[in-house]
């Protein structure tokens, strides 16, 4: 660890920023590549910082998820930052239900939402679907602390209202306005 320290964001849905964008006119020097974040080809202490924005919500495993901020804090310089970005357990909700509005009317829909928010593997709803693992605040705490950061901001980016610019007509739909206090109701009771 080497007392490095992390910001680690937890993104509800697919409205986050990258590096560059809106950055408030200040320069820097962003040099980036693909490639997998549980083996980066580059030496340790190679940067300021470590970004993980994406792997995170790819590997299902907690073993590849804790290898991925082994690489961040090992790329990153002694005292530099790692930030992280990772799926929040109610993005099924938020992103799924509430805009794309996933599960409407089906009546098994409900049984397939409890197996995402009780174990946080989103498995693919079509064939060829996205699937995911979304974080609980906690269990990303844990992940990224377990690795050896010190976490200085744990921060929701996301919320139900950015997906509800149509609420007034969707009250009005028996299907949807129960969905939508579904939602409600599921995302009360987040730890």
């Amino acid at each position: 660890g080497g007392g490095r320290r992390g910001a680690v964001r937890g993104v509800g849905g697919r409205r986050g920023r990258g590096l560059g964008e809106g950055g408030g006119g200040r320069g820097g020097v962003v040099d980036g590549a693909g490639g997998d974040a549980r083996g980066l080809d580059l030496e340790s202490a190679a940067g300021d910082a470590g970004l993980l924005r994406g792997p995170l919500d790819h590997l299902i495993t907690r073993a590849a998820r804790l290898r991925c901020f082994d690489e961040a804090l090992r790329i990153a310089r002694p005292g530099g930052l790692v930030v992280a970005a990772a799926i929040s357990r109610w993005a099924v909700l938020f992103d799924g239900v509430l805009r794309l509005r996933l599960g409407e009317g089906d009546p098994a829909f409900p049984s397939l939402l409890d197996q995402a928010i009780g174990e946080g593997v989103l498995t693919p709803l079509t064939p060829g679907g996205f699937s995911a693992y979304c974080h609980r605040p906690n269990e990303l705490r844990a992940e990224a602390e377990n690795a050896g950061l010190q976490v200085v901001m744990l921060e929701a980016i996301e919320g139900a209202g950015a997906y509800l610019p149509d609420l007034e007509d969707r009250w009005h739909d028996p299907a949807a306005r129960a969905a939508i206090l579904d939602v409600a109701r599921r995302s009360a009771q987040a730890p």
